[in-house]
């Protein structure tokens, strides 16, 4: 399934959540980490549950809910259920591959076989991206490049170089594991030509997705972890000529020789083509 874009909701905010599929957003994540002050967790989890277990809440959408990291078995209480239309389940400040098999163990406790997106954010927790990537609960690793910057005191630059071997480190943990890689967050919700930028150099680097903060920012991420058409055309030539030369280890298309891994480039571009550029033709 696509991760292009993962969209956090306030979890106190019921109107907010119900409108975060209308977004396109691949996966919607309502918070009660960040996004609900501590004296108002009891009301986001009230809310949350109201919202996922209204029987016309059906998006096509991936859902998702980031639980507390010191109340999450409240959490998990509150939004658990067979009533509830709950995908997976966001572990923030994931250190180590335990936590994440704690947050599966509470899960299965609770009769919910749901996997978990876990957020590597601090210097443990990039760290040991690979052991987290690596759990059999988790589905999607994420880079949380605020968090990791206020853990081991660096100053955000425009440039991002204080924590681009961080999220080279976590994209990679992510390949390794066979699971997906969300990048982080953009604050500047105006500047979407730097985020445009920022996603088509996160899409370089190997990320799946990344994590928007406002539903203006979706249709960016949408388009930026999209092949173009040309990428898309590519392909589809390449693997044309692949069929033709069965059996040959390398060919030419279009003046370039093709080998193994372009091979492989061009069945990931058709892996992530949008259904209008028939990404399923073959």
């Amino acid at each position: 399934m696509a991760r292009r874009s993962v969209l956090f909701s306030p979890g106190d905010k019921p109107a907010l959540m119900r409108k975060a599929p209308g977004t396109d957003a691949d996966v919607v994540v309502f918070d009660l980490e960040d996004a609900v002050a501590p004296g108002e967790k009891t009301a986001g989890r009230e809310a949350v549950r109201e919202v996922l277990t209204d029987p016309e809440f059906d998006p096509d959408c991936e859902v998702c809910v980031r639980v507390s990291t010191h109340e999450t078995g409240a959490d998990l209480d509150a939004v658990v259920g067979d009533d509830a239309r709950l995908d997976a389940v966001m572990l923030p400040k994931a250190e180590t591959a335990a936590d994440v098999e704690t947050l599966a163990a509470l899960l299965e406790e609770r009769d919910a076989d749901v996997p978990v997106f876990a957020l590597c954010e601090t210097a443990a927790g990039v760290l040991h991206a690979e052991a987290i990537a690596s759990a059999e609960a988790t589905t999607a690793v994420a880079f949380g490049a605020e968090d990791l910057s206020a853990d081991i005191g660096a100053n955000r630059t425009t440039e991002g170089t204080e924590v681009l071997y961080a999220r080279e480190h976590v994209v990679l943990a992510a390949s390794a594991a066979g699971v997906d890689a969300i990048d982080t967050v953009f604050t500047d919700i105006e500047d979407t030509d730097r985020l445009a930028e920022e996603t088509h150099f996160a899409r370089d680097l190997g990320y799946d997705g990344k994590m928007a903060i406002h539903p203006a920012q979706v249709p960016v991420m949408n388009e930026g972890f999209s092949p173009s058409d040309e990428q898309v055309a590519w392909a589809r030539r390449v693997l044309a000529a692949r069929d033709d030369h069965e059996g040959a280890g390398v060919f030419r298309v279009d003046g370039e020789m093709i080998d193994a891994p372009l091979l492989a480039r061009a069945e990931n571009v058709l892996d992530r083509a949008t259904p209008d550029q028939d990404g399923d033709q073959r």
